[in-house]
């Protein structure tokens, strides 16, 4: 939803790894947008449990390098799941670096709503996530935080979801995240980009890099 094309911020993602010199290939049981490599495991309107649910059987199908997780929106707009929300998140980034050890996991911060229920718990949900991510660095995990503050209500093409210019936005965030996880020794072989899991429960489909290419898999 808000993306013209279709392709969410997979697109403009997918052409700035492309111009890194990473041959790509995006996985996952969708093909949604107009992009030619339009793989993704994106569920909209799913909540974190949703996810974690089908995360072992494509996570081994597709065994991903790189794992983008853009979740929590979902869980956040019903109150009796906010209080269970980051544990839920804790045993998601546990059950995927468990199912593919050596991938690198980015987890973003929730972007930027019109929604007075997730604005409401948005901050200390980002508290949290932030708490979640250095517990697994703290375990040897491959496993860091993704800040989408950049966006501002003006990105959004209505209460929930970007604009164009809102994915452009995530597509550099991200892209950041796994530059800064091959400074860091992180990816498997340089010249491959890991295969990533995004999850980004409302605004679009998550995506991953599979076979020649680093496996990205992305979930939102």
């Amino acid at each position: 939803m808000g993306s013209s094309t279709g392709n969410g911020y997979r697109g403009p993602l997918w052409s700035e790894l492309a111009a890194d010199g990473h041959p790509l290939d995006f996985v996952g049981s969708g093909r949604n947008g107009s992009m030619a490599d339009p793989g993704n495991e994106g569920h909209s309107g799913y909540r974190i449990d949703q996810i974690a649910a089908l995360a072992d059987a494509s996570l081994t199908r597709y065994r991903p390098d790189v794992v983008t997780l853009h979740i929590g929106t979902n869980d956040l707009r019903r109150a009796s799941e906010v209080d269970t929300a980051v544990t839920r998140l804790r045993s998601l980034v546990h059950r995927i670096t468990a199912r593919v050890p050596d991938a690198t996991v980015l987890v973003a911060s929730l972007i930027v709503s019109t929604s007075s229920t997730e604005e409401q718990w948005r901050g200390a949900y980002h508290q949290a996530v932030r708490q979640v991510v250095s517990d697994a660095q703290g375990a040897g995990k491959r496993v860091a935080y993704v800040d989408m503050s950049g966006l501002t209500t003006a990105d959004l093409a209505d209460p929930l979801h970007p604009d164009d210019s809102g994915y452009q936005k995530m597509a550099d965030a991200f892209h950041r995240g796994v530059q800064a996880a091959g400074r860091a020794g992180w990816l498997k072989n340089p010249a491959r980009v890991p295969a990533a899991w995004t999850a980004m429960s409302p605004v679009e489909t998550p995506s991953a890099l599979s076979g020649r290419g680093s496996p990205v898999w992305s979930c939102c």
